[in-house]
């Protein structure tokens, strides 16, 4: 799906991860289809690839804490992995990172999420 000028591929990932991987900048121009495309993903585990995300602005971060916010409500596990350095000290910056598990890649994040069941397979 393209918005605006942020493409989100939707994958399923093992054990009912759903993976969303962003490329594109998370700014003020995308954050309202980031948002609703979130809110409609029934997913009980997401976990957002930052992998091609070059860029985040306050607008995106307020959608990031929004995303929280909602993920708190409706129990839902949300993760982050393979987030670059600028993005990474905005998040430590205003403490957003805090809020999210971050993992360096997408295979450590899902790993994290399908949780110890998926280690002894």
């Amino acid at each position: 799906m393209a918005i605006d000028n942020l493409q989100i591929e939707t994958v399923d990932g093992a054990h009912g991860v759903k993976i969303l991987r962003l490329v594109g900048s998370l700014n003020i121009h995308s954050v309202f289809g980031f948002q609703e495309l979130v809110r409609k993903e029934a997913a009980s585990a997401l976990l957002l690839d930052f992998s091609r995300v070059p860029f985040v602005d306050s607008a995106g971060l307020g959608s990031l804490v929004g995303l929280h916010i909602s993920s708190r409500k409706a129990m839902r596990k949300v993760v982050f992995a393979a987030i670059n350095t600028q993005v990474k000290a905005l998040l430590d910056m205003t403490n957003v990172a805090q809020l999210f598990p971050t993992y360096a890649t997408v295979q450590e994040a899902e790993a994290a999420l399908a949780g110890p069941a998926s280690a002894k397979t």
